[in-house]
């Protein structure tokens, strides 16, 4: 990396004299003998071309791709048509940034403004940001906007994704504020225990729609007690289930949230995913990362440039609202392709075609003996069961190649999507019902 600083050897010598130090080495003085490194790094000799392809292909040979997957908790296995492979694998939109040249981007950028707009759509709010890292990190910077001076404690619902819960946790760590998790009644968050704990220093609630086992919860129904409180309402939800249901607007939320790798994103080991966010015009100064907008140039032809950007950390940290300074640009350009490609139609379709093959897993799995569905109510597409064998009942699927539902507090949380079909589904239930047999 020598050749790339930009300083003289001896400008950056003159640079230590100015600071009493005499070479590199004393700007770490304080870091102990035995960690510096006295040696040449212990890497293997560089490979050819076809060398490279043989090593990496080996690798990918350890993969286990299954014929089904009926597990869900955050990523799901839905169908992405080639349309949505093809473009973003586009050399010109390989990237993961919004430009600092923005004006120099305009492809980019109207790639992300029609996201940000689909988005807005998608959820009924006014704006939305340039997208997070994930659905976790979108839910607890949706909390720290709505932190001030004077309401510095966070509500999250007991139901929502553990993991969304901890990254809150994390959040609130760092900035010394109280998060409290709000408990859980048949699978849904307590109202009653919601209202009991919505004091004047609460700032936001966020409640997780479908939440973490499945369920619809009472979203609306809480957004009144929340804002007479004072208190600003997130809603975490899951994208595919908005083709089907009220968009979180509709619902009274100030703050839309979630995951967006349902939308045309392929599983992997955690990402890369994508968090988007909106809100209302109300709330607009306070998302994080960036906002992309259209106008037009000094000839009168469209244009977009970053209308936005919370850039604090920048020139006043100490007041910064988020630390966030970047975006995930090609995964929001697929989302936005898929969102483009499946139209208000198509996402309705598979919604509801998930929901169907998911009511009708859990009926046939619930007729064999000692196989319970452990909360009552109108779910989406993931649900608890209760179930004898149960590590048995998911060995002998993946000896079939089939991905069971996840082992959580002693029942299996299911989840089907379109992709499962009727016959993969009733090959299930036989292979169940001959464990428990």
């Amino acid at each position: 990396m020598g050749s790339y600083v930009p300083s003289t050897q001896e400008q950056r010598q003159e640079m230590l004299q100015a600071i009493g130090l005499k070479e590199f080495k004393d700007l770490y003085k304080d870091v102990p003998e035995s960690m510096y490194l006295d040696r040449p790094l212990d890497l293997p000799a560089g490979q050819s071309e076809l060398e490279v392809s043989r090593a990496l292909n080996a690798m990918a040979r350890k993969n286990r791709v299954y014929d089904a997957i009926l597990r869900g908790a955050g990523a799901y296995d839905h169908y992405i048509p080639s349309i949505v492979k093809y473009i973003p694998a586009k050399e010109e939109f390989l990237t993961a940034y919004t430009p600092y040249q923005a004006e120099m981007s305009q492809g980019v950028l109207q790639s992300i403004f029609e996201y940000q707009t689909e988005i807005s759509e998608l959820t009924g709010m006014d704006v939305s940001n340039a997208s997070v890292y994930d659905g976790a990190t979108a839910a607890a910077e949706g909390c720290a906007m709505a932190r001030d001076r004077k309401r510095r404690l966070t509500l999250i619902s007991g139901a929502a994704h553990p993991d969304v819960i901890n990254t809150v946790r994390t959040y609130c760590y760092g900035t010394n504020d109280e998060v409290k998790v709000i408990p859980v009644k048949d699978g849904k968050t307590d109202m009653e225990a919601l209202k009991a704990m919505l004091t004047p220093e609460v700032s936001a609630v966020y409640v997780q729609q479908p939440n973490f086992y499945g369920l619809f919860e009472d979203a609306e129904a809480m957004a009144a007690p929340v804002h007479e409180a004072g208190a600003l309402y997130i809603l975490g939800v899951n994208p595919i289930a908005l083709g089907i249901m009220k968009t979180p607007r509709d619902m009274g939320a100030d703050i839309a949230v979630g995951e967006g790798q349902p939308l045309g994103l392929p599983l992997g080991y955690g990402g890369p995913y994508l968090g988007f966010m909106a809100t209302t015009t109300k709330h607009m100064r306070k998302l994080p990362g960036r906002i992309v907008g259209e106008t037009t140039d000094d000839a009168g032809n469209r244009a977009y440039v970053l209308s936005l950007q919370a850039r604090e950390q920048h020139i006043r940290r100490e007041k910064a609202g988020s630390n966030i300074c970047s975006n995930e640009a090609l995964c929001a350009l697929t989302a936005g392709v898929y969102l483009a490609a499946m139209g208000p139609e198509g996402l309705k379709e598979v919604a509801e075609s998930a929901m169907a093959k998911a009511h009708y897993l859990c009926r046939e799995l619930c007729m064999l003996p000692g196989v319970k569905l452990r909360y009552e109510g109108a779910f989406f597409h993931e649900f608890l069961l209760d179930m004898p064998k149960a590590d048995e009942v998911l060995a002998a699927l993946d000896e079939r190649n089939i991905l069971g539902g996840l082992p959580y507090e002693g029942g299996v949380l299911w989840c089907a999507t379109e992709k499962v079909s009727k016959a993969t589904l009733d090959e299930v239930v036989a292979i169940v019902k001959g464990v428990l047999a």
